[in-house]
């Protein structure tokens, strides 16, 4: 562990304690391929040797989009990183304009990215960075190939200088710089350390229950988010097989086909995992619905550790033999273990998958705090609904007058790149300020009541926190997204994008014909039955909380559309300007 200080360490640490045959697996033409720790890094010190040959001086900084995850990524990860340059990982799916920023803000010298889709957007403003090469992991007319600079190192004459490169990193020499996603404005490059990345795998790892050398993963969270990024690392770590599920869209059938122990998700993907399975409830009939939903009303009391008593646990052993057993089926039969990320997960997801046996570990952090900071954990009771866990260790939580959560630790970004004013803006000496508001309770446990920057005054002078209600109405069926307004206003209102999909299976039930989605949100019917829907929300909140008005979009929200960021977080003010004339006609007509 002494020797596991910068994150390429970790590889070597893999293949000389575990040494798998199968330490990453891409599917290729329909074929799962795999390579094992010793073939990963001849690989790597091939890039290493290739990037050399090229001019890669330390602190370059190489670029890397890639559509899914894959092997590729993680072996040109570690090339780049062992020779002291710098990854700066892009999201696929943002504008070619930001791809542009990012290139020159980052002064990155070459790029490598995963097809043609990537490659379109980066040709159309390659010419304005200062990109010396792209290269392409799929074979594209016209591109070079990441192949290329496998080739160039495949000459061992230059290995010496890549490990007097080696050694000349240090645990707190920048890794990585990371352009936050952000819900507003420029993104902003987070630059994080060896040390940083390295100390929160490390402390992470205590957390999360792997059967070392044994465990199996499906990995398909975008790796230029930090929060996979880490994760990977740590199932390297732990002698966890990685797989790469192929998209969100083949999910299910590569949990079937990969049957792993343990994933990594974000509560949208368990949002849709719920719906899925309720709606096949939903379509059964006679004596199996009526035990189907039997056991998610059970699921849904549940708490950890019988709380509930031995009837409840008596209720719970028949629900998860007879119905909770094909839940775990559906999902690939082994797993052991989720866990959540990124935004709040609702409370009735928490509790109906611990039921079933499928439990999702919450936990919470930022990419700047590399990223967790807290995570629950089964064992030992740590593990308790409606909170994001303990702190992990050596990382030191306070919460200032104002509610904020202040962050301290080994685990807190360098800073952000060329932005020294916005770095101090963040930082309080070394506590770094998280923008969320929350409270640590008399067991330690952290929990998440707000986003500071979110909350808002109503015109009457009280302050209404947008996404304690938005996870409250999203557990309607009819509701797939929902953005909670009113700062300055005499109330607050809420747009809604419906579940489309839902609610044509309910028209259909109550012969209701549809012939567009412009039927749909004009429909008085429809309206009337969300409102019951809303109605019913809102008696868990204060009189100047409730949601008196809402309007329905008349489109999906999506990260292409720019109503999403890539980690599926809403970009509130985008979605406010385009929806500016139904938000005038919730106040002013």
């Amino acid at each position: 562990m002494k020797d596991t200080t910068r994150i390429f360490d970790f590889a070597y640490y893999q293949k000389n304690t575990y040494g798998l045959e199968k330490a990453f697996t891409t599917k290729y033409n329909g074929e799962w391929q795999s390579i094992s720790s010793k073939d990963f890094l001849i690989q790597v010190n091939k890039i290493s040797r290739g990037l050399l040959k090229l001019g890669v001086q330390p602190n370059d900084k190489i670029a890397v989009i890639s559509s899914t995850n894959r092997t590729e990524w993680n072996i040109i990860d570690l090339g780049i990183l062992q020779i002291g340059a710098q990854n700066v990982p892009v999201y696929p799916t943002i504008s070619a304009e930001d791809y542009e920023y990012i290139l020159n803000h980052s002064e990155s010298v070459y790029c490598f990215i995963s097809d043609s889709e990537v490659a379109k957007k980066l040709n159309a403003v390659k010419g304005n960075t200062s990109l010396k090469n792209i290269y392409t992991f799929d074979i594209l007319n016209g591109e070079n190939n990441w192949n290329d600079v496998l080739a160039l190192g495949e000459d061992a004459s230059n290995q010496t200088e890549v490990e007097i490169r080696k050694q000349a990193v240090k645990p707190e020499d920048l890794a990585t710089l990371i352009y936050t996603s952000g819900t507003t404005g420029k993104p902003k490059g987070v630059m994080l350390s060896h040390k940083n990345i390295v100390s929160n795998v490390l402390d992470s790892e205590k957390r999360v229950p792997f059967s070392k050398g044994r465990s199996k993963a499906l990995s398909f969270l975008p790796v230029c988010h930090v929060f996979e990024r880490m994760i990977l690392y740590l199932y390297q770590y732990c002698g966890v097989e990685i797989y790469f599920a192929e998209s969100i869209e083949k999910m299910s059938d590569n949990l079937k086909e990969v049957k792993p122990t343990v994933m990594t998700a974000v509560p949208r993907l368990y949002e849709k995992v719920y719906d899925k399975i309720i709606a096949k409830g939903a379509a059964l009939t006679g004596i199996k619905k009526m035990l189907f939903f039997w056991a998610v009303n059970l699921g849904l009391k549940f708490e950890p550790y019988g709380q509930n008593g031995w009837w409840y646990e008596t209720q719970l052993k028949l629900a998860r033999k007879l119905i909770f057993s094909k839940w775990k089926e559906g999902l690939g039969g082994n797993l052991e273990l989720m866990v959540s990320g990124s935004a709040a997960l609702q409370q009735r997801l928490t509790r109906i998958f611990a039921a079933a046996g499928l439990p999702i570990m919450e936990g919470y952090g930022l990419t700047e705090t590399s990223p967790v900071i807290s995570v629950n954990d089964m064992r030992n009771g740590g593990f308790k609904i409606g909170t994001v866990g303990r702190i992990i260790d050596n990382v030191d939580i306070k919460i200032a007058e104002d509610g904020e959560i202040l962050c301290k630790g080994p685990n807190v970004m360098m800073g952000y790149y060329k932005d020294p004013e916005k770095t101090a803006q963040v930082m309080t000496g070394d506590y770094f300020h998280t923008g969320d508001i929350g409270e640590i309770d008399d067991e330690g446990f952290l929990k998440i009541t707000d986003r500071k920057k979110e909350m808002f005054k109503t015109s009457g002078g009280k302050y209404v926190a947008p996404a304690l209600l938005e996870n409250q109405f999203k557990q309607s069926r009819f509701i797939e997204q929902i953005m909670v307004i009113g700062e300055g206003e005499k109330m607050p209102a809420a747009l809604i994008q419906l579940n489309y999909e839902f609610v044509k299976e309910w028209a259909k039930r109550h012969n209701i014909e549809y012939k567009s989605n412009e039927d749909i949100i004009t429909d008085s019917i429809l309206k009337e039955r969300i409102q019951e829907e809303i109605d019913t929300a809102n008696t868990n909140f204060g009189k100047w909380e409730q949601i008196k008005k809402f309007e329905i979009t008349p489109d999906i929200w999506s990260i292409d559309a720019g109503h999403l960021t890539p980690t599926m977080k809403m970009r509130r003010k985008i979605i406010k300007e385009k929806y500016i004339h139904l938000i005038e006609k919730i106040y002013r007509s």
